[in-house]
């Protein structure tokens, strides 16, 4: 079980059986709570953080935990209608709606409640994260001289020099002076929205896409265009096309093991995204978020398309949280040229730096052995979870993968990432199907929040990265399959 959901059951449970206890009198110690609920100490010390919080026990170091007193008078509600109004109103030449639709993103961070298997989730389950590593690598940063000071606004240097590394290449393409480090991936993707274009902008986008780029792109007052892809990425026939319509100078694209599609821009296709976005005075945001989430039986990885750009169209983002823990939240931005001092202003702006201690452990974690070792765990684990997921669909739902008569396409298996993209029957309801799905205790993703306009077909987007293991994803898709045959769901 995830620690999270531990905490949520034995808070739960706690708060069920404060009324036993008089104000001020002292609950069980937390040795006796740990034999109790058969849960560790730190699901303990988590529950009971959460009562206090709520004002419902008080702790005393050394003396233990104690229900509080009753609370006064209830405070009188707010009356906050006035904001619907004030929050509403478009100023004058707004283009863009100022209110931002967060549940694609939200739907991936939220927690599963207990019992519900996650094949919806972002990021790796805990049980492939490498949560002693970090601990370690964290504890040798922090007694470094100079680490709880001031950080250079760009970045340690060395962390800077290894991302350059990385997106550059063995070529060197990329100098460390051309990297800004960022609090994670989603920090410098909007960073990088707001930099290349001015509020009311189109910027083109790949059809369908990460939610979280479409939230950010609106929350910056920009207007997301969509362009079709197949599985060998963006068709860049019609990227074209859509640079000449929209007069768009920003095209955001994941080229690898893209999001939710899982698909790998083809060679040509590469030569040509940067040869139109040239054409059309463009730049090129690669979003690179899952080139460490390579499969065992992955071909050799493309180069980042930073490596092979002579012109300074691309401005690359990518982060370390994919591959490690949703709190190591350490990215980078990078690009060339006039635009990388727009980049670092609007960085300063909005968070001053990141976390030097944070810096400094993701740069002792990167420099060991056990990142290594790491990435051939998750390679080999995300490989097992992904071909489990790919068998148990052909076994349980061949109609949604092309084993069957229904109206759905070919599954397309990537060799990286987390994700599978289902293309349902035509008819089928995929927001019925995704609330089935939850009451049959598994969390899947409805493909709608995923585009820009209006969606071509229904889809489900499957995750097997946060799944426990092979047999935990095996069993989701059978509670798929109940789901499917609810009555009143429609599945095409």
């Amino acid at each position: 079980m995830h620690e999270r959901s531990s905490v949520a059951e034995l808070a739960a449970v706690l708060r069920k059986g404060l009324n036993r206890y008089s104000p001020g009198e002292k609950l069980p110690s937390s040795r006796a709570l740990v034999e109790q609920h058969r849960v560790s100490p730190v699901t303990v010390s988590r529950a009971l953080a959460e009562l206090a919080a709520e004002g419902l026990v008080v702790t005393r170091p050394g003396s233990g935990a104690f229900r509080a007193e009753p609370r006064g008078e209830a405070p009188r509600p707010v009356d906050t209608s006035w904001q619907e109004i004030a929050l509403s109103a478009e100023a004058a030449g707004d283009q863009v709606p100022r209110s931002v639709d967060a549940s694609g993103v939200l739907a991936t961070l939220a927690a599963p409640a207990p019992g519900v298997i996650e094949l919806n989730g972002g990021y790796l389950h805990p049980d492939l994260q490498p949560e002693r590593a970090l601990a370690a690598a964290l504890a040798r940063a922090g007694r470094r001289p100079g680490a709880w000071g001031r950080p250079p606004v760009d970045g340690v240097p060395e962390l800077r020099a290894w991302f350059a590394r990385e997106i550059g290449g063995p070529g060197g393409a990329l100098a460390a002076s051309d990297v800004l480090v960022t609090a994670g991936g989603q920090s410098a993707l909007t960073a990088a929205l707001r930099a290349l274009a001015p509020p009311g902008a189109p910027v083109l986008v790949e059809s369908p896409t990460y939610p979280g780029m479409l939230a950010a792109a609106r929350a910056s007052g920009l207007r997301p265009v969509p362009v079709p892809m197949d599985t060998d990425g963006v068709r860049t026939d019609l990227l074209a096309d859509a640079f000449r319509a929209s007069g768009a100078r920003v095209f955001v694209s994941q080229p690898l093991f893209q999001n939710p599609t899982g698909a790998v821009l083809a060679g040509e296709r590469r030569r040509e995204v940067l040869r139109v976005a040239r054409a059309a005075g463009a730049f090129v945001i690669e979003d690179d978020f899952a080139r460490r989430l390579v499969h065992d039986d992955a071909p050799a990885l493309p180069p980042t398309l930073m490596a092979d750009d002579q012109d300074g169209t691309v401005v690359h983002v990518c982060s370390l949280t994919k591959a490690t823990s949703p709190s190591l939240r350490v990215g980078a931005l990078a690009a060339r040229g006039p635009v990388r001092d727009r980049l670092r202003a609007i960085q300063v702006v909005d968070s001053f730096f990141v976390p030097g201690p944070l810096q400094e452990a993701a740069l002792e974690f990167v420099g060991s052995p056990a990142w290594a070792r790491h990435l051939r765990l998750i390679s080999a684990e995300l490989t097992v979870r992904r071909d489990a997921l790919v068998t148990a669909l052909h076994r349980q739902l061949p109609a949604l993968v092309g084993g069957g008569s229904g109206q759905a396409g070919e599954l397309f298996v990537p060799p990286g990432g987390y994700t599978l993209w289902l293309r349902l029957p035509d008819g089928a309801d995929e927001e019925a199907l995704a609330g089935a799905a939850l009451r049959a205790g598994v969390a899947v993703a409805a493909g709608r929040p995923y585009f820009a306009a209006e969606p071509p077909a229904p889809h489900l987007r499957l995750s097997f990265a946060a799944a426990s293991g092979a047999g935990e994803v095996t069993e989701g898709i059978r509670r798929l399959r109940t789901a499917c045959e609810e009555p009143g769901v429609p599945t095409g």
